[in-house]
């Protein structure tokens, strides 16, 4: 349970921080600070349910590349929480396109680096 609860805060955070770049290298992709956590919590939940659901259907017509799936799942959160929610506006083609490969790549990033982060304080702790 407790791991469980642990990586949801990991990938809460790592989207965070994934939308958060976004916002501050793309013109186009704006976040509301008050409605911010619930962009976040709508993108978090629905990439975690089209990650699966994207990889099930790809590997169901015998596709061999599913390293794509990540982005798509990507987009297709950032459209839906574009759409449901005031805490994320993107616009332009373009800027959909960035988004989504900045958003990925930085939340990866964050989902390595920050589990790292709490261990390293958890055994700190540990030991004293």
């Amino acid at each position: 349970m407790i791991r469980l609860l642990f990586r949801l805060l990991v990938g809460l955070a790592s989207n965070a921080v994934g939308l958060i770049v976004a916002s501050l290298v793309l013109d186009g992709v704006d976040i509301d600070v008050t409605s911010f956590i619930v962009a976040v919590v709508i993108f978090t939940v629905v990439y975690a349910l089209m990650l699966p659901f994207f990889a099930s259907q790809l590997r169901r017509r015998g596709a061999s590349a599913l390293g794509g799936v990540a982005l798509i799942a990507t987009l297709v959160s950032l459209i839906v929480t574009d759409l449901a929610t005031d805490g994320l506006s993107i616009s332009g083609i373009g800027t959909w396109v960035a988004a989504t490969v900045i958003v990925w790549l930085v939340s990866l990033v964050a989902a390595f680096i920050l589990p790292f982060l709490g261990l390293k304080k958890y055994l700190e702790e540990r030991r004293a």
